[in-house]
C-alpha cells in the first residue's frame, strides 16, 4: 500500500516515519515481554494467588479508598517540575536541599504512585473476585494472581522519599509493568474460555454471549483502569530515561497526527498484505502540519485498529475487483478547536445495522472461530498488541480504542452505510485538562 497526502511536497517524510515508528516501537516493546511471563506462569503453576489474611484485609481496605485522577496537563506539569512546590511535604528538609530538581521530580512522582497504585490495584483484585462467570476462568484467575502479587509487593515497599528508596521503588514498578504486559490478551483468553463454557452448557447461553452487560461493563471499567495504571507507571519510567526532544515522559508536546497516522498506515498495510496479499492505498487530507500535546502511542494504537478494520473490510468487499478503493484519513484542527478530530473513511461495505449496537462489546467479533482460537493461544504474537496478530480475532479493537480516546477526555464514534462503507471519528481533547475517567 502507498501513503499519499492531499498535497505534494511533504518534507522529510522518511524522517518523520522513522521517528513515529521509533516511538510506536516502544509501545509494542512495552507488551512484548508479556509472552514469556505468561507462558511461565500458566504452565504448571498455581493459578490462584492466595493472599494471607493480613494482605487480604489490606486489599479490602485499600479498595475502599478514593482514587486520585490525573490529566494530561498534570502529567506535563509534574514531569517538567512545575509542581515541585507541592512536593516539599514529601521530602525531609535536608533531602529537599540536597537533591537536584530532576531527582525531586522523580521522588514526587514516586511518592504519588506509592500512594495511588495500591488503591487502583486493590480495586481490580476485588472486582476480579466478584465478577460472576468470568472469575472462574483459568486465564482470569491468572490475571487476578498478577494484580494481587503486584498489590502485595507495593504494600511491602517503603515510601520512596530518598534517592536510594526511589531507585528501589522504580525497580519494583518496572517488574510490575512487565508482569502485566499481556493482561489484555490473557483476559481475552478468559472471555474465549467463557464463550466455550457457555456454549457447552447450552441453557445458560440463552442470552447472546456479547449481550452479557454485566461482563461488558466490568471489562470496560477494568480496561480503563488498566490504561490509567500503565500510563502512570509508564510516565514515571520514561521520566527516568535520558531526555528525548519534545517529550516529557510519554507525552510528546509536538505530537503530529499526520506523522502518527503515517506510521499506523505502514503497520496496518504490512498486516493486511501478509493476510490478503495486497492492501488499499491510504490518502491523508486536511490539517497535516499541526501538532499538539498528546501520548502518540495511544493515537497510534487507535488509528492502527481503525485502519486494520478498514483494510480488512475493503479487501473482502472488493475481493474480485481489479483495484481496491482508497482508505482516507482526514485531520481537522485549529487554534480555536476544542478537539483534534480524525476521520478514517473506507468503502468496505459497511456494518449491518443489527451489529451496530454490538460493535463496542468486548465479547463480539465477526472473525472465524478458528482464528479466535489460534489468537488466544498466543500463536506468533509477542504480546497484547503486535503486528504478528491477525487483522481480526478478539473483538477488542474498537472498545479498547474508544477507551484510549476517552482516557484523556476524547471519544470515538462510528457511522456506517451498509453496502457502501464506514466512517470512524476520533475526537482528542487538545486542551489536555480533562481528568481520567476513573472506574
Amino acid at each position: 500500500a502507498r501513503i499519499r497526502t492531499a498535497r505534494t511536497g511533504t518534507a522529510d517524510r522518511s524522517k518523520m516515519l522513522r521517528r513515529a515508528s521509533l516511538r510506536a516501537s516502544l509501545f509494542w516493546r512495552d507488551f512484548s515481554r508479556g509472552r514469556r511471563s505468561l507462558a511461565s506462569l500458566s504452565s504448571g503453576s498455581q493459578l490462584v494467588y492466595d493472599l494471607d489474611s493480613k494482605v487480604n484485609e489490606a486489599c479490602a481496605k485499600y479498595a475502599e479508598k478514593r482514587q486520585t485522577g490525573v490529566s494530561l496537563k498534570t502529567l506535563l506539569d509534574t514531569g517538567r517540575g512545575d509542581l515541585l512546590g507541592k512536593a516539599r511535604g514529601f521530602l525531609e528538609p535536608e533531602v529537599a536541599q540536597a537533591h537536584t530538581a530532576t531527582e525531586q521530580v522523580l521522588i514526587q512522582v514516586a511518592m504519588f504512585l506509592h500512594h495511588e497504585l495500591p488503591i487502583r490495584l486493590a480495586r481490580r483484585v476485588v472486582d476480579l473476585q466478584r465478577i460472576q462467570l468470568l472469575r472462574d476462568m483459568d486465564s482470569v484467575r491468572l490475571v487476578h494472581r498478577w494484580y494481587a502479587q503486584s498489590f502485595e509487593e507495593l504494600l511491602n515497599c517503603p515510601a520512596p522519599n530518598t534517592a536510594e528508596k526511589e531507585e528501589a521503588f522504580a525497580n519494583v514498578l518496572q517488574n510490575i509493568y512487565q508482569r502485566h504486559a499481556a493482561t489484555l490478551l490473557t483476559m481475552a483468553r478468559g472471555a474465549y474460555e467463557l464463550r466455550q463454557e457457555l456454549g457447552r452448557k447450552g441453557g445458560r447461553a440463552r442470552i447472546a454471549f456479547e449481550d452479557h452487560r454485566d461482563i461488558h461493563n466490568f471489562l470496560d471499567s477494568f480496561y480503563m483502569s488498566r490504561i490509567g495504571i500503565r500510563v502512570l507507571i509508564g510516565q514515571y519510567i520514561a521520566l527516568r530515561e535520558p531526555p528525548v526532544d519534545n517529550y516529557v515522559g510519554l507525552v510528546n508536546t509536538a505530537t503530529s497526527p499526520a506523522q502518527v497516522a503515517q506510521a499506523a498506515v505502514e503497520d496496518a498495510s504490512y498486516m493486511c498484505e501478509r493476510q490478503y496479499g495486497e492492501a488499499p492505498d491510504v490518502t491523508l487530507h486536511g490539517c497535516l502540519d499541526r501538532s499538539f500535546a498528546y501520548v502518540p502511542t495511544h493515537l497510534h494504537y487507535i488509528l492502527l485498529e481503525l485502519l486494520k478494520n478498514s483494510m480488512r473490510a475493503t479487501c473482502e468487499f472488493h475481493a474480485h475487483k481489479d483495484r481496491l478503493p482508497d482508505v482516507r484519513i482526514i485531520v481537522a484542527d485549529g487554534d480555536a478547536n476544542e478537539d483534534v478530530v480524525l476521520k478514517v473513511c473506507d468503502e468496505g461495505g459497511g456494518i449491518a445495522r443489527s451489529h451496530m449496537r454490538r460493535i463496542w462489546s468486548y465479547l463480539f467479533t465477526t472473525a472465524d472461530p478458528a482464528v479466535q482460537k489460534g489468537f488466544v493461544e498466543i500463536g506468533g504474537a509477542e504480546g497484547d498488541h503486535d503486528t504478528h496478530s491477525p487483522l481480526a480475532g478478539l473483538g477488542y479493537g474498537l472498545p479498547i480504542s474508544r477507551s484510549y480516546a476517552r482516557y484523556f477526555g476524547g471519544d470515538m464514534q462510528i457511522m456506517s452505510m451498509e453496502g457502501y462503507g464506514t466512517d470512524a471519528f476520533v475526537h482528542l481533547n487538545r486542551l489536555g485538562n480533562a481528568d481520567e475517567p476513573l472506574p
